[in-house]
């Protein structure tokens, strides 16, 4: 059996949504970073580097979220294609989601909700940035059904966590059709849905 050690983040999303589209058992534990709990030893004992998710798999514990859905769709054989150009499209939207857009978006949150004074250089450095990653995304699903292509992958899975949580960030998708055409496509599957349902209800464990 799979374990899963989350909480009701952008990060933690990924998941449960790829082990459902997967058809994956898996078993979630709740780590609630709002009391410090991923700073328990026992937690820490499993990621050094104190951060949800973290999956472990017989005897492989595995942190960060884009390799845990790498790992899973190489360990069933979906939701990456298995060579070339496809293949290549999916990394490119991973590494675009590591070094773009969750940067910026969870910046751009944290600059807005939590910082003791408001630094206007940042909020707008990191909130115009997720905005222009949105534009961009915009141009990109208009010429194609998903993130890297005409089938699901794991890149659209890895883009979804914030785009889920894009009220905390305060970014809009209002002005981009086909990112709102695209989110809501994504969330009509079922196994996003389940996933979702069994994320959320880790804030409430």
């Amino acid at each position: 059996m799979i374990e899963v050690y989350a909480f009701s983040t952008p990060n933690s999303v990924k998941v449960p949504i790829a082990l459902e589209e997967l058809g994956l058992d898996y078993t979630l534990h709740p780590v609630n970073i709002r009391q410090g709990g991923q700073k328990d030893p026992a937690f820490v004992a499993l990621n050094a580097n104190a951060k949800v998710p973290v999956l472990v798999d017989g005897d492989l514990t595995l942190s960060e979220s884009a390799a845990i859905l790498v790992y899973l769709a190489e360990k069933t054989g979906k939701l990456l294609p298995a060579a070339g150009v496809l293949r290549a499209r999916v990394f490119e939207q991973l590494f675009v989601h590591a070094s773009g857009l969750g940067p910026a978006f969870g910046n751009a949150g944290f600059f807005r909700k939590f910082a003791p004074e408001p630094i206007p250089l940042a909020i707008d450095r990191f909130g115009n940035e997720a905005q222009r990653i949105i534009g961009l995304f915009d141009q990109i699903l208009g010429r194609q059904q998903f993130i890297a292509g005409d089938e699901l992958s794991i890149a659209d899975i890895a883009h979804y966590g914030w785009l889920w949580r894009r009220q905390f960030a305060e970014v809009s998708i209002d002005n981009a059709p086909n990112v709102q055409r695209y989110v809501a496509e994504l969330e009509a599957r079922p196994a996003f849905q389940r996933g979702i349902a069994r994320t959320m209800a880790l804030a409430e464990a």
